[in-house]
């Protein structure tokens, strides 16, 4: 038999450790927020679904984007894809009172998808999902309406800046392919 090197059998304690304790590839579905209407919003109730995260605002310029989500999201509901609207006063741009933000959104946009409670979604006190999501596609929202396209398998992020409109060429073809296992570039 063939004697192993003593620096390899001492390594070997320490090599087993680190793959033992190593994380699990984490995914979109594995963060909770809390949802506009109060308790829990799973993202895990949505695996399998192709999602498109935006950080929104009530009082922005770009806030009839809204319209453009909701046509998205009621295109590509039946395939498997929904819209999650994530309120955020980053840019100081949202009402604090999540039942103003509410009654604007279903009365103003007739929004149906659903809709996080005000979540900060950039710097240290960023929801840990949008810390995750910058950190798989360029960086944090740069205003409101910022987009990240999620996949199917929740691992797969590709972002859209505010200036994308919810019914561009460019974001349509993505969420195709979102819905069709291809990849997001």
């Amino acid at each position: 038999m063939r004697e192993v090197p003593r620096r390899v059998l001492l390594a070997a304690p320490l090599l087993m450790a680190t793959e033992a304790s190593a994380q699990p590839v984490q995914s979109a579905f594995d963060f909770t927020m809390e949802s506009l209407e109060g308790g829990p919003l799973k993202l895990a109730d949505f695996r399998g679904r192709a999602m498109l995260v935006v950080n929104t605002a009530s009082f922005c310029g770009f806030t009839p984007q809204y319209t453009g989500l909701q046509r998205l999201h009621d295109r590509y509901e039946a395939r498997g894809f929904l819209v999650l609207g994530v309120p955020s006063n980053d840019f100081n741009q949202e009402s604090r009172d999540a039942a103003r933000i509410k009654e604007f959104c279903e009365t103003t946009y007739g929004i149906t998808f659903p809709m996080a409670t005000l979540t900060s979604v950039r710097g240290p006190a960023a929801h840990p999902l949008f810390a995750w999501l910058s950190s798989r596609a360029g960086g944090p929202p740069r205003w409101n309406f910022h987009k990240y396209l999620v996949g199917r398998d929740g691992r797969s992020v590709r972002a859209f800046p505010t200036s994308t409109e919810p019914d561009s060429p460019v974001l349509t073809r993505a969420v195709e392919a979102a819905l069709e296992g291809r990849p997001l570039v």
